[in-house]
Formats: structure tokens, sequence, C-alpha cells
């Protein structure tokens, strides 16, 4: 049996890892700017990760849904702690596609409504709903098609004004920091007068941090940068370091039944003992403050580099727009510098998605091999 061929892949093979360094088969170190599409949050292998994965491992894996588990009431505590959400409700589940198609699902529950609006060059999963809300034909088949969506522009808050006066839409699904598309984002004046629109309509507003949160901006989620309060919240990729979990954050005013969610494999012992270790981590090394502060490093270090048009994003989810495509600059990161960096829907987009533990000596190391590879190689100069 062959694998079904959908990845474009890069000819490297990871087999170790420590922190921010990935190492392949040949010895070969890489410094890792990416993370995975922003999974890695705590850095690789991080030692009290792996300790505690091992201790639960030796306990109990996994039992269903259908008994009590301790450690997914410990998670929520926890999370609702260090998030500032302790009165919300949590659900698991394993990824950040199935996250925003139980936020989707529970929306049309709580308003017997089906339309939803999101945003031009959104992302929110490859799933039935969430690849619906997401803004690319390619990846949407015309089963998924068959869902009731519109997409905005961002920031245009009198369109989104209408489309809710129509009085049939379910939910406003959005990202704080667009990931694939491209580090877009909402004003504070637009989220602002969203969360009011979608109060005053009864139109829930969830918000998609499935890349943008745990810490990655500089707080804990990067709504909070717009003191906004959202019905629903998703959560993925830095949330288990990866391990496979996701889940949303849940309203108060939003009830539960028993049997409107589900999942088999979600909130298992060791995707909760893994996440319950990244919390731990990220509160015990600062380094939500440590995100914050190494950006602003980062944008000043990375301005004055030559064909960068534009630095988007805050804390360590960052983007760099270059006045040309970013493929073969990938590229030569890779192979020549042994730097992984993100590509985006923006093809002139270069994205910046490091571990939370990363510091200046790496940011000037890959400040170095992309001004080296810019000046020298002339790469789209």
């Amino acid at each position: 049996m062959k694998l079904f061929d959908v990845y474009p892949l890069y000819n490297v093979e990871p087999v170790n890892a420590y922190d921010s360094i990935v190492v392949d088969k040949s010895g070969t170190e890489y410094l890792d700017l990416y993370g995975g599409h922003g999974v890695i949050s705590i850095g690789h292998s991080h030692p009290h990760y792996i300790k505690k994965l091992k201790e639960q491992i030796e306990k109990i894996g996994f039992y269903s849904n259908a008994v009590k588990n301790s450690l997914q009431s410990q998670l929520a505590e926890k999370l609702g702690k260090l998030s500032g959400y302790e009165d919300y409700q949590l659900f698991l589940c394993n990824s950040g596609a199935e996250a925003n198609e139980n936020a989707l699902k529970l929306a049309s529950f709580y308003t017997g409504k089906s339309r939803v609006v999101a945003f031009d060059n959104a992302f929110h999963g490859r799933t039935s709903a969430a690849v619906a809300v997401t803004d690319n034909n390619k990846i949407n088949s015309e089963l998924n098609k068959q869902q009731n969506v519109t997409f905005l522009p961002l920031n245009q808050i009198e369109l989104v004004k209408t489309e809710l006066e129509k009085g049939d839409v379910c939910a406003v699904i959005i990202e704080p920091i667009q990931g694939v598309g491209g580090l877009d984002e909402g004003t504070t004046a637009f989220f602002t007068a969203l969360e009011i629109l979608c109060h005053e309509l009864g139109v829930v507003l969830i918000l998609d941090e499935v890349q943008s949160g745990y810490g990655r901006t500089g707080k804990f989620f990067a709504h909070q940068h717009h003191h906004i309060t959202p019905d629903i919240i998703s959560v993925a990729k830095g949330m288990g370091n990866g391990f496979p979990i996701g889940g949303i954050l849940i309203a108060p005013h939003i009830e539960p039944k028993h049997g409107m969610l589900g999942t088999t494999f979600g909130g298992n012992h060791l995707a909760c003992v893994a996440a319950l270790s990244v919390l731990e981590v990220i509160e015990t090394e600062n380094l939500i403050d440590n995100a914050g502060l190494t950006g602003a490093y980062f944008m000043t270090q990375v301005a004055q580099l030559p064909g960068v048009r534009q630095i988007k994003g805050k804390g360590l989810m960052l983007g760099l727009e270059f006045d040309f495509e970013v493929s073969e600059l990938r590229k030569k990161m890779i192979y020549d510098q042994h730097i992984f960096t993100g590509g985006a829907m923006n093809k002139n987009v270069l994205r910046i998605l490091p571990p939370l533990t990363i510091g200046k000596r790496e940011i000037d190391k890959f400040i170095e091999a992309l001004q080296s590879v810019l000046v020298k190689e002339k790469v789209g100069l």
C-alpha cells in the first residue's frame, strides 16, 4: 500500500528534537521557527512534558467519556484560571477542525439557525462545517458547499450588520489574527462593534484561537488584545505541544444537554496530561511574557531587511510580507540555512511560529541567515 499523496514534502525527515531544534536522520540540526504549524508551544521534548506523559501512560492511557475522568476537570480548572475564563465550560475534542466543527454545531443548536458569517481568507479547518467557513474553494468539495456561509471582508462592520439583521445567522466565526490567510487581523474598533452587534442580535460570536491562543501573541488569547468576550473560543494546536487535543470554551449562558456533543478520543487521559503539562510550563516559565518580549525584539530586527514590505501579527505569531513570492526563499532557508519557516495563502508572506521558549539568540541567528539569503543570493530582488 502507498500513502495517499496529498502533501507536498520537503526532503527532510526529523527523527529527534529539543526546544527549538529539530534533528534529521543524518544528524543535521535545524532551527524550528514554525513549530509544525504553531503546534510546539513549550519547545520540543520539554522534560516536564515528557515526565508527565510517561507517568500517565504507566497508569491508564485511555477510556471513553462514559466514565469519570478527573483529569478533564483539572484541565478545565487550570485553563480557566490562566486564560481568565473561569466561569466558562470546556468541551474537549481532538483537533482544531473538530473544535470549530463543534463550535458551529453548538451555535446552531443554541440559536435554532444555520447560516454562518465568516471572513475573506479565513481558515478554520478541513472537516464538514469547518471547511465550509474556510475561504478556499480548492479544499471545499460540493458536499461541503451545501453549508450556508457568507464571506465578508475584515473591518467592514456595516456589511456584517446588514447580514446579521436578516435574522437567519447562527454564528459569526473569526480568527483574531488570520493564520493560513496571511496574518491579517481586525481592528479593535471592528472587534468591539462585532461583539456588541452579535450580542444585540442574538448571534453566537466564535473566536477561532486554534493557532493564536495559548500565549502565542503575548496574551493568553489574541482576542484579549481587543478587550472583547466571545461566546465560544476554539483551541487546539499549542494546547498539547504535539499531542492531539482540541476544545471549545463555552460561555455560561449556553446550557449543555446530554448527547448534544460527543467524541470517542477527546479528553482522554494522555491528552489531558499533555495539556496540563503545557499550562504548567507556560505558567512557571512565564512563556506568555516571553512571547511578547521576543516578538517585539523580532520586529525591531527585521524592519530593515531588504524586500520586507510589512511586518504582520503579534508576539510570536508573525508574518513577513515581501515584495516577491517566498516559496524559493523558504526552500533556501531550509536547505541552505537549516531553518524551518512557514508559508500562507498570501504567497508573499513568510510565517514565523516558533516555540514560545525561543529567545534573542535564535532570532539573531534567523535574521543573519535571512539577510544572507536576501542579499547574497538575491532571492526575488
